[in-house]
């Protein structure tokens, strides 16, 4: 069915116009950039007012994550059975009575609570925002689609550090969240503004039993598997340079730490300017042939990573190359795994959407688990961190290798290779 018939099809009610709905659908996916990216600063803040353990602290990170995968599972079927736009505008309703909690909470245990229902309510936009992509579009427009989501929604992990720190030297950590709660208003605007894109005659029932073999039926699918394992393989590698990248250029390389929010932001752009080619050759080349590239890629410049910091070699050019152009692959591989995943599922595609988004989270965090503690043992086993600052680097080149390369073998099996 080409576009033109396709939205021949749907109900005129769900013709939002196309810069609208970009603009909408942006803020929506931009829930988890921001609910994390903009407290990270305010932690030893938060640590010192709340009279906690740094460990306590970081589980308001880690329980958020945690919430913000499996969550995903409840608000897809919702999805499917409902509509896109109620459960959407329920979820940033929780979001916005989690975020008021966090602000008001007087312990861990209360920032705890908060932080995990600020979590379930969060991950409604992300998941249904691709669902309604899903019943706009096809596979290739889809692709297109969501590159440029995530082009524009790029600047919510450069701008939410920083705005955060500012909010922090002017106000507390306790402003931050009310900032936030600002912006999950603008996200119930624009949830607002939406037209329903799943008309009645699509929905689906929901019911444990449906809803068990929903997703069994999408485990099984080995399309699917690949494009959503793949993927996490990927975040994978970016995670781990999340949590390492600040630890090799800044212990290791001596870099200030303003240079590091520079290198960042560069490879948030790289990430953003792969997003907008991938926009404009989804449409003369096939989703599976730009994913291709996209990982081969991203497996090659973390191989590159791994021999430079274990020969030491061109020095911190030898970490910074690769990895930009490991960060940068992100826009050529994320877009193409989700549209790829959800083709086949036009009338499920809150579930596998749902699915899909817990299995980049999930199988991305177990990678990155063990990939960080590795460069622990790396950076401080033999106390030698400053006398060899190649091994910052070290520990992240076989990381981003590593699950740059699983997940190739992950769209090897998808192909049915």
């Amino acid at each position: 069915m080409s576009l033109a018939t396709r939205e021949a099809a749907l109900p005129a009610a769900s013709l939002t116009p196309l810069p609208k709905l970009v603009l909408a659908l942006s803020t929506l996916m931009a829930f988890g950039a921001m609910s994390t990216d903009m407290y990270l600063p305010a932690l030893p803040a938060l640590q010192a007012s709340l009279n906690t353990t740094p460990a306590r602290v970081q589980q308001t990170l880690s329980l958020f994550l945690v919430g913000f995968a499996l969550a995903q599972l409840f608000w897809g079927p919702l999805g499917d059975r409902f509509g896109r736009r109620g459960p959407i505008m329920a979820g940033v309703g929780m979001f916005l009575v989690g975020t008021v909690g966090c602000a008001l909470s007087t312990s861990a245990e209360q920032m705890l609570f908060w932080r995990l229902l600020q979590a379930t309510g969060a991950c409604a936009g992300p998941v249904l925002a691709r669902a309604m992509v899903r019943d706009l579009y096809g596979r290739e427009k889809s692709a297109q689609i969501l590159s440029v989501l995530m082009l524009v929604m790029g600047v919510a992990p450069l701008v939410a550090p920083i705005l955060g720190g500012q909010v922090l030297l002017l106000w507390s950590w306790r402003a931050i969240f009310w900032v936030l709660l600002g912006f999950g208003l603008v996200a119930l605007f624009a949830a607002f503004t939406l037209k329903e894109t799943l008309p009645a005659d699509k929905r689906t029932a929901l019911g444990l039993r449906n809803l068990t073999f929903t997703y069994l039926g999408l485990l099984r699918d080995r399309r699917f598997l690949g494009y959503a394992l793949t993927g996490g393989c990927f975040y994978g590698g970016i995670y781990t340079y999340l949590a390492g990248s600040p630890f090799a250029y800044i212990e290791y390389h001596h870099v200030p730490a303003a240079a590091y929010g520079f290198i960042f932001a560069v490879n948030i752009c790289g990430m953003m300017a792969m997003n907008m080619v991938n926009s404009r050759l989804v449409t003369r080349f096939s989703t599976d042939t730009l994913f291709r590239t996209g990982i081969a890629l991203a497996a090659l410049s973390g191989i590159v990573l791994a021999i430079n910091a274990r020969l030491g070699l061109f020095g911190l050019v030898g970490l910074a190359a690769p990895l930009f152009v490991f960060v940068s692959m992100l826009g050529l591989i994320v877009a193409n795994s989700v549209a790829g995943a959800m083709a086949a599922y036009p009338r499920k595609a809150g579930a596998a959407s749902a699915l899909l988004g817990t299995l980049h989270y999930g199988a991305g965090r177990r990678v990155q688990r063990p990939a960080r503690h590795s460069l622990g043992r790396h950076a401080l086993a033999d106390g030698t961190a400053h006398r060899h600052p190649r091994r910052g680097g070290a520990a992240l080149g076989p990381a981003a290798g590593a699950g740059s390369t699983v997940g190739f073998c992950g769209l090897r099996v998808r192909l049915g290779a």
